[in-house]
């Protein structure tokens, strides 16, 4: 059905002045064409076990995204503490790259994790250009501790617990399918 209605748009050269929709539904319909993905998934059997390996190993990763949640708010709790004097710098800046608060915090860490420019950051809580009214140093020699630990617990760390567990829950259907087989050929000899 989308694909006919795809077609006359392309005969009209996309004009659905004929039509007494509006584009948007047309958009829509166009947009449905993604469900023929999921008539993939019913006939192909290895993507069927990936997804449900992926379904069975969500208490898993929603552990260890819990984990990696509670990193991020120490460690958020920890750079307010810090760092929160630090009004300007070749990153930071007054608006939303700081740590003037919790959600500004978290989502400058969350930048950083990200590998995005979180050496500047760094380098800005070492020697920052601006600093708070009244506050004379709020620069830290102790910001790349920070950083690099934040970096390694973030990526190196929590990030690939994600594979193992995922992983894991792969290979468990074909470990469980060889000790059945298994079992199933020792009681046949019997």
């Amino acid at each position: 059905m989308t694909s006919i209605i795809d077609l006359i748009m392309d005969a009209f050269g996309g004009d659905v002045g004929f039509l007494r929709v509006g584009p948007q539904l047309i958009r829509i319909i166009r947009v449905l064409r993604v469900t023929r993905l999921l008539r993939l998934v019913k006939s192909m059997k290895d993507l069927q076990d990936i997804l449900q390996a992926l379904i069975f190993s969500l208490p898993s990763l929603l552990n260890v995204f819990a984990l990696l949640s509670l990193v991020y708010f120490i460690y958020a709790v920890l750079a307010v503490f810090l760092f929160k004097d630090i009004v300007r710098g070749v990153l930071i800046d007054p608006e939303f790259v700081n740590f003037k608060n919790f959600g500004n915090a978290i989502l400058t860490l969350f930048r950083s994790s990200t590998g995005e420019s979180w050496y500047l950051v760094m380098y800005d809580c070492v020697r920052p250009q601006e600093c708070s009214p009244g506050v004379s140093s709020c620069g830290t020699p102790y910001a790349p501790l920070f950083f690099i630990s934040f970096i390694v617990m973030c990526t190196f760390i929590m990030l690939n617990l994600f594979i193992p567990v995922s992983y894991t829950h792969l290979t468990l259907p074909t470990i469980y399918s060889v000790q059945i087989s298994v079992v199933a050929v020792s009681l046949k000899k019997k």
